[in-house]
């Protein structure tokens, strides 16, 4: 009797991990003007966008296109170079047009959004000389904050293609990030050496994370999904020690004092 290849092990393995998926939240429903811009910024950056997946995030839009509308809106992304994988937000219209288009729904990326927005809300309405009332003292006393975890430290060089990625805390890296590869965190990243690919710090939507970087040659920069790209880096910049951070909904790079 002979044993098949089936049963000795599984025609597949099916995992779910880290992959690098942009979130394009959409203000208004015009597929031509969408196409458009996301030409332009797949012609400036098409190691970062080309063929880049994304999931279209509706919920800015006053109404919630039909499912004509949302294939063109989807069509249109495809057509100027990137690709749509979902839509994103978990409400039960979204959920209806998902099933129709035939994408799957993630609410993962909204949640970064109503987390920021929420934060903004509390202090729009806290008054600007209001002063925090005493707190009463109590026996008990509250449970220390959970330490934040070590930061991830990469020795080895960073070469063209590869993605070193530091999933909840900072990234340091004591070598080179070459042409065409990829170092992400959560916190801040902090590159002691040269810098030639592309540096995303915040990557869940930390805005507060900053990038450290000793010899800037950098192709892209990011914090909380803000970026720059540096076709031609100014004097100022390259091969100097740089941060770069972001100043309300600007990023800044500037170089750091000798």
């Amino acid at each position: 009797m002979r044993a098949t290849a089936a049963a000795v092990e599984p025609i597949l393995e099916l995992k779910f991990g880290q992959v690098g998926i942009a979130n394009l939240r959409l203000n208004v429903n015009d597929a031509e003007a969408l196409r458009a811009e996301i030409e332009q910024k797949v012609s400036a950056a098409p190691q970062l966008f080309g063929r880049a997946p994304v999931i279209l995030d509706l919920s800015r839009l006053p109404q919630l296109p039909n499912a004509v509308e949302a294939q063109a809106l989807l069509d249109a992304i495809r057509a100027a170079g990137m690709l749509p994988v979902a839509l994103s937000y978990s409400t039960t219209e979204n959920e209806a047009l998902a099933k129709e288009l035939g994408l799957p729904l993630l609410a993962k990326f909204r949640t970064v959004y109503e987390r920021q927005n929420a934060d903004e809300t509390v202090a729009n309405i806290a008054p600007a000389t209001s002063r925090p009332k005493p707190v009463a003292k109590t026996t008990e006393e509250a449970p220390p904050p959970a330490p934040r975890p070590s930061s991830l430290f990469q020795d080895k060089a960073v070469r063209s293609g590869q993605q070193v990625y530091a999933r909840g805390r900072d990234l340091i890296v004591n070598a080179t990030v070459g042409n065409g590869a990829e170092v992400i965190a959560d916190g801040s990243i902090h590159v002691y050496g040269r810098l030639c690919g592309r540096a995303l710090a915040g990557a869940q939507g930390d805005a507060t994370a900053r990038i450290y970087c000793m010899d800037f040659q950098a192709e892209l920069v990011s914090i909380a999904g803000r970026y720059r790209v540096f076709e031609d880096l100014p004097k100022q910049l390259r091969g100097k020690s740089v941060q770069a951070w972001l100043d309300g909904e600007k990023l800044l790079v500037e170089a750091l004092a000798p």
